[in-house]
């Protein structure tokens, strides 16, 4: 009898070990962390949310969604928490309680994704395929409740320190003013916007000390009357080069274009388009690293936290130094000074030229790639192809990156310099985030 009730015991047992493995294949699956974030990018291109403000929906996101691994595996990954001066620490997961952490990383993802994104909401049908996964695998009833209760508050923790971060504050502050200048920035055909976000230099960054801490020189001063002047010779290569792109020069323009709402005109016709912002390009790089170097789910939720971090604080920065510098772009001083039927070959976006955008945060983000997945990795880049636009293949992040900013001189929206310079000051952010962000314990 008593053999007989310990062949049963082992059968349970054995029955049980696999439904836990089962349900843990799909839970813990580093796939479905990227099928998430590309989630949420999906839904951050659906509702025009412009480039700074996405980089805030993935970093919160993200930094959610790391706290609860973190706290998980204590002595594989530490806490954001003090790293990130202003982070207060995530409450302990309760002991004696089952907790598929992975499973929780995924829902507080998605529960913060949710709160940041409008319209707020936008994730629950999402978040209840999850849920539905993760009972469909077996996961037992106990452990989703406590991955479920746990994941909520770790979330709610995140999105109340999200709240002091100067974003609500800067919804009300005051309006650009546009001042008619030689040499200062105007909007620009064929939307004439006002200025995109020039509070954004406001927002609490995560690693940088502040916006101002990674300087930039002056620009060349505006002169269009010697033709010997570096800015003179900045515009007419501009042109000049828009004039004679080749075949490939038009690819890389179009493949970073990255317009998260692009006005098309038509004759009397007007519609929008819709693509990726940048850094939603670069959460689709980051998810590409992570399938190519086979990495476990801790690993990539790492990799996509440090960059979308590197990300936030590029696109303070930047948009710090691009309000202070109040530089016009190319398309400007051409259609005034030298020829007015000509356009860039990519519309140009509505704030100020220097620094270039794309230079600062494909630097910023390529360093904290090459710093998880190595350098000198190569991959090819095919998360344009749902625009039509056909795949690149790069040597490395770095390589990419650079070549994100020389597509912005080729695009016809920036002058070289601007785009020379935001790549040195988007290297200097991704090598601080790497320094001073240590999540990983070795």
């Amino acid at each position: 009898m008593n053999r007989f009730l310990l062949l049963i015991a082992g059968v349970i047992l054995v029955f049980t070990s696999c439904k836990k493995a089962d349900y843990q294949k799909v839970t813990h699956d580093p796939e479905l962390y990227r099928v998430t974030v590309k989630k949420l990018n999906d839904i951050v291109l659906e509702n025009n949310f412009p480039p700074v403000i996405a980089s805030r929906n993935y970093v919160y996101a993200n930094i959610a969604a790391y706290e609860v691994i973190a706290a998980g595996d204590p002595q594989h990954y530490r806490s954001l928490a003090g790293q990130i001066k202003h982070l207060p620490a995530a409450p302990k997961p309760e002991q004696g309680k089952e907790i598929d952490f992975q499973f929780a990383s995924l829902l507080s993802f998605c529960f913060v994704g949710n709160a940041v994104t409008f319209p707020e909401g936008s994730m629950f049908s999402y978040i209840d395929e999850l849920k539905k996964k993760a009972k469909d695998a077996g996961m037992p009833s106990d452990v989703f409740k406590n991955s479920v209760a746990y994941s909520d508050t770790v979330a709610k923790h995140i999105l109340k320190w999200s709240k002091k971060d100067h974003y609500a504050q800067t919804r009300s502050a005051s309006k650009y003013t546009v001042t008619r200048k030689d040499g200062r920035w105007i909007p620009t055909p064929p939307m004439y916007a006002q200025a995109l976000e020039p509070h954004w230099g406001e927002i609490r960054p995560m690693v940088l000390d502040s916006a101002s801490q990674i300087p930039a020189p002056e620009p060349p001063p505006y002169n269009m009357t010697d033709k010997n002047s570096v800015f003179y010779k900045s515009v007419m290569e501009v042109k000049q080069l828009g004039d004679s792109l080749t075949a490939d020069q038009k690819h890389m323009a179009d493949f970073w274009d990255d317009n998260a709402f692009k006005m098309n005109v038509v004759g009397h016709a007007m519609f929008a388009t819709k693509k990726f912002g940048p850094a939603g390009h670069w959460m689709n790089i980051a998810g590409i690293g992570s399938k190519m170097k086979n990495a476990d789910f801790g690993t990539t939720v790492v990799a996509y936290t440090q960059a979308s971090i590197a990300l936030f604080d590029a696109f303070i920065n930047c948009w710090y130094v691009k309000y202070k510098a109040n530089s016009v772009r190319p398309e400007t001083v051409i259609t005034k000074l030298i020829d007015p039927d000509w356009r860039p070959r990519i519309q140009t976006p509505p704030f100020p030229e220097y620094i270039s955008g794309h230079a600062v945060i494909s630097a910023a983000a390529a360093e904290t790639l090459t710093h998880n997945f190595g350098d000198n990795m190569a991959y090819t880049d095919a998360s344009e192809s749902e625009f039509g636009i056909p795949a690149r293949t790069f040597t490395s992040f770095r390589a990419a990156a650079q070549e994100a900013a020389l597509s912005r001189v080729y695009g016809g929206i920036h002058y070289k310099n601007a785009c020379i310079i935001g790549s040195m000051s988007g290297r200097k952010i991704g090598q601080l985030v790497n320094e001073r962000l240590k999540l990983k314990i070795k």
